[in-house]
């Protein structure tokens, strides 16, 4: 027999933030539980959707991705969202389909993924004593209960955080030392199975473009085609909650529309759907003549919504353990737009990849941390065949330069340039470019704040016990066993709140586990002992 469906002609609801969680929410809310689009309403703070998944600009002002995110074949939830929508290019293949034909076209795998003194290092090793080996299992038989609010640098020793093992895992993860342990061990477990191949960047996959353009546009696209209704530069200030002994229910949005404060009541049949906290609130870009300001939690926006809602049940988290640390949440990036390919031939010669077949490049000497990413072009669709783009992240802003001697905090798009040249040895040969060149330094206050050490209940459940009508997605709320800092881990949230709220005859897709396998098992205890 088929699947029996309720009749939802006359259930509505509303989703607070435009990035893929809530994308992927209302994807299922039409294709699992047969709601009708225009029923759907989606509230965003900005003037365009994606949140951490952007991309932007155009070859004269420059471009700019504030970050990138690499994806893997056993990201289960993000395939099956991905596999409903169709691509921009062909509208007969999905977006799915055409990552992976992509990755198979532009296979990742790095032969220089770490330089010092401007030469490449041997990563064929991970240099792990047998001290750091004991510790590494410690953590794989460690509960999370047991580690608690742990940082990383508590479980392991000083000489660890010199080894090849973490200058490869905190570039390219965006670990610090002072992160949460429990993430750390989420990630072993998670992502075992590229243990064997993780110096080379092996099994890691990427979009068309940049995934703003290969993932937020054409699920943007799909929606508005099913009639969902975008409600852009409406910022959400507050949610009302009827709470009582033993059910919690969403009552009412309060927002903010071209300054007049807005209210949406919500009736016995309406669902509400919250993306708490943002990796990239308060972003900020600075440009070649100067330095991105910080900019710290403003008293608007998704952080001062969180904590509106958190006052109001204990259950709801604890957002101050994820925002109130810009000191050890913070980083930066930066994106580079070339009108001379000169850079892009150098790096090619000098790593034998191609651009879009080496992933990160880290300066492991870099006082900043410093890594860049030259991606397959062109990055963007609007983006010219002369035109070159590239990326690249700096872990430690706060420490000078080697070379220009200010924090990379302070510095300008061409200071950041003229460092990382002078890293290559090439700022003669480059600097004759400089006015062919646009690069866009960008602070962020929160982008590591998911990886902040956290105890139980400072993450709430995506459904919270008793709640009748609503629930919570993104990096900050609690889903056991899987990595934050992923799109698959946004994209379970949508599946998990989407599925239990309205008792979905469909499971969510299982977290992949490669310790199951006893040859995946096997091959990571050979990769951690060469």
């Amino acid at each position: 027999m088929g699947k029996t469906y309720i009749n939802r002609s006359k259930t509505k609801a509303y989703l607070v933030g435009g990035g893929i969680a809530s994308l992927a929410a209302a994807v299922y809310l039409i294709k699992e539980a047969r709601l009708p689009g225009k029923n759907i309403h989606i509230l965003e703070q900005g003037s365009i959707n994606g949140g951490a998944l952007d991309g932007s600009g155009d070859p004269d002002a420059g471009y700019l991705i504030r970050g990138g995110r690499m994806h893997e074949r056993h990201f289960g939830c993000t395939w099956d969202l991905l596999s409903n929508i169709p691509s921009l290019d062909n509208p007969d293949k999905s977006v799915c389909d055409e990552t992976f034909e992509f990755s198979k076209k532009i296979v990742s795998r790095s032969t220089s993924r770490l330089l010092k003194d401007g030469e490449k290092m041997d990563v064929s090793s991970y240099g792990l004593s047998n001290t750091d080996k004991v510790d590494i299992l410690k953590l794989r038989f460690s509960s999370e209960e047991a580690l608690g609010a742990k940082r990383i640098e508590d479980c392991f020793s000083p000489d660890f955080f010199n080894t090849v093992f973490w200058q490869l895992w905190s570039t390219s993860f965006a670990f610090q030392r002072w992160s949460s342990v429990v993430e750390m061990r989420r990630y072993f477990i998670r992502f075992m199975h590229l243990l064997p191949a993780f110096n080379e960047l092996g099994g890691i996959m990427r979009t068309l473009y940049n995934q703003y353009d290969s993932v937020i546009l054409p699920t943007e696209r799909w929606l508005k085609g099913q009639g969902v209704c975008f409600i852009m530069n409406s910022q959400v200030t507050d949610i009302e909650f009827d709470i009582g002994e033993t059910e919690k229910r969403a009552s009412a949005i309060r927002y903010l529309s071209d300054g007049r404060e807005e209210t949406i009541k919500l009736s016995k049949n309406d669902y509400l759907f919250v993306t708490l906290g943002s990796m990239v609130e308060g972003a900020s870009t600075g440009s070649m003549s100067s330095p991105a300001p910080l900019n710290e939690k403003c008293k608007a926006g998704a952080w001062a919504l969180w904590e509106n809602i958190a006052k109001k049940d204990t259950s709801f988290g604890r957002p101050g353990t994820f925002c109130d640390h810009t000191g050890l949440s913070k980083w930066m990036s930066f994106t580079v737009t070339m009108k001379d390919p000169a850079f892009f031939e150098h790096m090619e010669a000098f790593t034998g990849n191609i651009a879009g077949s080496g992933g990160l490049v880290t300066f492991t000497d870099s006082n900043w941390l410093m890594s860049v990413v030259l991606a397959h072009q062109p990055h963007f669709r609007n983006q010219p065949e002369d035109v070159y783009v590239f990326w690249g992240d700096g872990l430690l802003p706060d420490r000078e330069g080697n070379f220009v001697k200010k924090r990379m905090s302070d510095c300008s798009g061409e200071e950041i340039l003229v460092e990382l040249f002078s890293h290559l040895e090439i700022m003669e040969k480059m600097r004759p470019l400089m006015d062919k060149t646009k690069c866009i330094p960008c602070m962020m206050p929160f982008i590591d704040a998911q990886f902040l050490p956290r105890i139980p209940g400072d993450r709430p459940q995506v459904v919270p016990e008793g709640a009748a009508n609503f629930a919570f997605l993104g990096q900050f709320v609690e889903v056991p066993d899987d990595c934050v800092f992923t799109v698959e881990y946004s994209v379970r949230t949508a599946q998990t709140a989407v599925f239990s709220l309205l008792a979905l005859d469909r499971e969510v897709t299982p977290v992949y586990n490669g310790s199951h396998d006893i040859c995946v098992l096997l091959d990571a205890l050979n990769a951690i002992n060469r």
